[in-house]
């Protein structure tokens, strides 16, 4: 294992660490608790949205507390859970009396403790509702789709339920919001090469050299083909035509694509990549509203990348625009206004 760590046991400690110094103009770190909660929160009348998860995949999940994003996170070690009781931390330092949305991945340790943060914080007449972010075609078929894991789709979830909350609109509004996106959200990866989870040293799991996984999850979880590494294109369009296929987007259509590396892919083959997804829905009739291409949700330094696509309409095109704000990402609103000023 060749990592810049020192002890293995304390490398989650001690990145949290390193990211609330470097960025505690944004961020507050609930030491006892390891949370991360906006500086400026809780916000008057303000739903109050928290994710979590384990560590591992940055910018996912803390990557994205901040202004039109969420308003706390749990942090977990890597790849494992975070505890109910950080989760409660994290409600009750960013609550407002509007009311907590849960927005997160769907893996059944995050589910369970999630579900037990919730019963505690509404017998403290704290009011919250769940959405579970589901956008993996390849975990689960379509018609078990709430069996499906939660992936780069996050990222959407994030942005537009983040937009929404901003508005001030109530928690029944910005959980009709983060369901629509959910609805709306199909993804599907391919890995190339495993991560090295610091305390365990070894990678997890194998793979020839010249091999690649359709479908891996975030966590290695196995894909559904493993063969033999094809041209960028024929990788792109096997992703696509089963992220297409797996929901209505006939000619005329809209989307946002996000072309997301996994953590050592590099930029330039994401953009190959990119190009030729563009050119599928081109030549389907599907306009790409918005692009995003880079590192949305990794899995340590495994090399792979996965592509999302979200289905537009009016209300999700105007979210999308909204301006945003975290240490992992900005994105400044129509006309250039950043973070409501």
């Amino acid at each position: 294992m060749k990592k810049f760590v020192n002890d293995p046991k304390a490398f989650v400690k001690e990145f949290v660490q390193g990211i609330a110094v470097a960025h505690s103009d944004q961020l507050r770190l609930l030491d006892e608790a390891m949370c991360f909660v906006r500086q400026d929160s809780p916000k008057d009348n303000k739903v109050a949205i928290i994710t979590g998860g384990g560590s591992g995949h940055l910018p996912v999940f803390l990557g994205y507390v901040g202004y039109g994003l969420c308003d706390g996170v749990a942090i977990g070690e890597v790849f494992q859970s975070p505890s109910a009781d950080q989760i409660i931390a994290a409600a009750d330092a960013t609550h407002s009396g509007a009311g907590v949305l849960f927005l997160f991945g769907n893996y059944s340790g995050d589910v369970m403790n999630f579900d037990m943060a919730s019963e505690v914080l509404e017998m403290q007449d704290i009011t919250c509702k769940t959405v579970l972010v589901s956008d993996d075609v390849a975990s689960a078929p379509r018609d078990s789709w709430q069996k499906r894991r939660g992936v780069a789709g996050l990222f959407f979830a994030y942005k537009i339920a983040g937009a929404k909350a901003e508005t001030l609109a109530n928690l029944d509004e910005v959980t009709r919001v983060a369901e629509k996106v959910v609805a709306s959200t199909r993804s599907m990866g391919v890995a190339l090469t495993p991560c090295i989870i610091p305390e365990v040293g070894k990678p997890t799991f194998e793979i020839g050299e010249n091999e690649m996984e359709i479908g891996m999850g975030i966590h290695g979880e196995r894909g559904i083909h493993r063969g033999e590494l094809r041209p960028a294109d024929e990788v792109t369009k096997q992703l696509m035509d089963s992220i297409i296929a797996d929901f209505p987007l006939g000619s005329g259509a809209e989307v946002a694509v996000l072309v997301n590396g996994l953590g050592a892919t590099p930029l330039e083959e994401l953009y190959i990549v990119y190009r030729k997804a563009y050119e599928i829905l081109q030549a389907a009739g599907i306009k790409v509203y918005r692009n995003y291409i880079g590192e949305f949700a990794t899995s340590m330094e495994m090399g792979g990348l996965s592509i999302t696509l979200l289905k537009l309409d009016d209300e999700l095109k105007e979210l999308l625009d909204a301006s945003a704000q975290s240490p992992f990402f900005l994105q400044p609103g129509p006309g250039g206004i950043c973070c409501g000023n």
